[in-house]
């Protein structure tokens, strides 16, 4: 046979069929594989179409986890969430209590004005909105996400939407709390806030403890429950002061 024949690779013969080459999957490209996968998860974290399924909810179950908020002491809001588990509440809750708190917030300011100085004129306060909207979607979005990854670091199964949640429809029983906090009678004003105040921590953290399950994080249920009457007693000073 010809020399020039013989050197041909044999994948390039007629009927010659290629060998198979086994790629063995080292160390590198498992590492390469779960880094994309932890980038393409953090990208489902900051892409709008992944909360898009929160805010697909019923009229009613908002209107039944809105009432659940309002008896704190039943503990079972992360049952009644378990299968849609929602955002809307939560950004419908904190704007509404951004607005109320800033309008009525002035209207009560007027209020003891009007009662205890008629000389001077009065003048709408326009900073109550913007300290309300930080201090509200700061709380909102923060505390829950500090939570988070504190239970995760404690080795808890810790869900963020579910947290989210349940932070949003805790803040529903100050929107109610701040048309009765125009009362122009301190005292009144300090019961109604502390009453509201603690009804909110209360849901807060009981519905946590539910949730963790575990007797020696306890300081976390009981540091829910101070940060929450922190916010109501903050939302006291600052608008009805």
């Amino acid at each position: 046979m010809d020399e020039s024949f013989s050197n041909l690779p044999t994948s390039y013969l007629l009927g010659s069929v290629p060998a198979v080459v086994s790629e063995e999957k080292t160390p590198s490209s498992q590492e390469d594989g779960d880094e994309q996968q932890s980038t393409n998860n953090w990208k489902g974290v900051f892409s709008i179409s992944s909360y898009t399924q929160y805010f697909n909810v019923d009229t009613d179950v908002v209107l039944n986890r809105l009432i659940s908020s309002l008896y704190p002491i039943s503990g079972d809001f992360f049952s009644k969430i378990d299968a849609n588990p929602d955002l809307y509440g939560l950004v419908w809750i904190s704007t509404t209590l951004v607005f109320a708190i800033a309008s009525l917030g002035n209207c009560a300011t007027y209020l003891m004005h009007r009662r205890s100085d008629h000389s001077t004129s009065w003048t709408f306060d326009v900073s109550y909105l913007n300290v309300a909207a930080c201090s509200i979607y700061g709380y909102v979005l923060i505390v829950p996400l500090a939570y988070y990854f504190l239970l995760q670091y404690l080795g808890s199964n810790a869900s963020l939407i579910r947290f989210w949640c349940l932070w949003g429809y805790s803040l529903f029983i100050f929107i109610l709390s701040s048309f009765l906090l125009v009362i122009p009678f301190e005292f009144l004003r300090w019961t109604i806030i502390l009453l509201g105040g603690g009804a909110s921590a209360s849901f807060v953290a009981l519905n946590l403890r539910s949730y963790i399950n575990e007797s020696e994080i306890t300081i976390v249920v009981i540091s829910a429950f101070v940060l929450q009457m922190g916010l109501a007693i903050f939302i006291k000073m600052w608008f009805f002061a």
